[in-house]
């Protein structure tokens, strides 16, 4: 447990033994979620695995939030309780932490995270299970009822994978939310997955989604990468781009994570903000100009020469031919330096191409797009940013199509994957 030892923040908080079967534990971070019950009665309904199951909810605030914050987690915790003493059995458990008053410099969805997911090393090691699978879901997510038998027979299927994303879709229409509130996440869940396929499409090899309420990991591989971050926000994102380049990543796609679409402004990002601004803008969502990708695209097909790129004359003169986004942002981040280090520490072609994408990765990408945006390529709507990848791919798009539509071909791409999912 030298885990544990180094990186865990607080003692053992679930004194009852694990069942000896123990094989998956989900982790659900709640922070002021008045139906945080309908989320793990979801999984309760779930078809049941082999192994055994434990659900643990991390019920959270800070020294700073308001009392009503308070009140409603005391509220949940013995709503919590309550249903746990009628619904948890021998292979199905669930435990509520209570952290309250967390410092608010770290109190947020990382570090909730990060107390259930060391707390679910913590079981998975008592029941000597290192292969074991810690799962992340969300307060207000709900699930197939398929989800632990898919996640359970993924890993077993795959036995290298260390770490996978799950498939999402929101719900895009009924009666729980205002039609505004669907409207708003079908564009943003089509921007999500136009900017994956946008990444796919340059040939960008580490491009996944990284949904905090739809990833999964095993409890060694979790130990070896450090544990999960204590970021306000992002922190999937992060947590995810450990494990991706490199490789023992999957997807699975044989069953469904249902997000929440409403709309919150308790974190700088993601997808509660992103459905709040667009309501209260009445717009449509902007998507990256394809120009980006264009541009990245141009650069990517051009990396494996710069294996033969020797000294820096060369590595400007191929520099100075590549569009301005990129020469720019390149020479911004100390480029020239960088692939003589990378030069320097590679004996092959291949080992090249590894150590340039662990510089080069998701996040520095995401850098890239963001300085494009900004300096050379305004967003356009992403109908037609979806339109124009679409065409790209020659895929066929019925006339007049709109959000609905285009989110539609995209989901059937995504989960048309295999049940083995792309391993790396």
């Amino acid at each position: 447990m030298d885990y544990l030892k180094k990186h865990a923040l607080y003692p053992p908080q679930i004194q009852e033994s694990p069942h000896v079967d123990l094989g998956i534990i989900v982790v659900i971070p709640c922070h002021d979620e008045p139906d945080v019950v309908a989320s793990v009665q979801a999984l309760r309904d779930c078809k049941p695995p082999e192994c055994a199951v434990e659900v643990i909810v991390v019920v959270n605030d800070s020294e700073i939030s308001p009392f009503e914050i308070k009140q409603q987690n005391q509220l949940t915790i013995n709503q919590l309780n309550k249903w746990t003493l009628l619904n948890s059995d021998d292979k199905f458990r669930c435990f509520v932490l209570h952290h309250p008053d967390m410092p608010k410099k770290h109190a947020g969805v990382g570090l909730a995270r990060k107390i259930g997911m060391d707390e679910a090393v913590r079981r998975l090691e008592q029941a000597e299970n290192p292969q074991g699978v810690i799962v992340c879901f969300d307060a207000d997510s709900g699930c197939d009822t398929n989800y632990l038998q898919e996640i359970e027979q993924h890993f077993q299927i795959n036995p290298d994978t260390e770490a996978c994303s799950i498939y999402f879709e929101h719900p895009t229409n009924g009666t729980a939310y205002p039609s505004e509130v669907y409207e708003a996440i079908i564009d943003y869940e089509l921007y999500l997955r136009y900017y994956v396929h946008a990444l796919r499409w340059t040939g960008f090899p580490h491009a996944y989604q990284t949904i905090g309420s739809s990833m999964a990991v095993r409890t060694n591989a979790y130990q070896k990468q450090g544990g999960m971050n204590r970021r306000k926000a992002g922190e999937d994102f992060y947590f995810l781009h450990k494990f991706i380049p490199h490789g023992h990543f999957s997807e699975l796609t044989t069953t469904r994570v249902i997000p929440s679409p409403r709309p919150s402004h308790r974190v700088p990002f993601g997808t509660g903000k992103a459905v709040g601004d667009l309501i209260e803008s009445e717009g449509r969502y902007l998507a990256y100009h394809p120009n980006v990708f264009i541009d990245l695209q141009f650069f990517i097909k051009k990396i494996n020469a710069l294996y033969e790129v020797k000294d820096e004359s060369q590595i400007n003169r191929f520099t100075d031919d590549l569009p301005d986004s990129i020469r720019t942002f390149l020479l911004q981040n100390n480029f020239p330096k960088k692939i003589k280090e990378i030069q320097a520490h590679t004996a092959n072609p291949k080992t090249f191409r590894q150590r340039f994408y662990q510089w080069f990765n998701a996040f520095l990408v995401l850098k890239y797009v963001h300085h494009a945006r900004d300096a050379h390529y305004a967003s356009i709507p992403v109908c037609e940013a979806a339109e124009w990848l679409l065409n790209e791919q020659n895929i066929e798009i019925k006339e007049c199509a709109e959000a609905r539509d285009l989110l539609d071909i995209f989901r059937r791409m995504d989960a048309k994957k295999s049940q083995k999912g792309r391993v790396y």
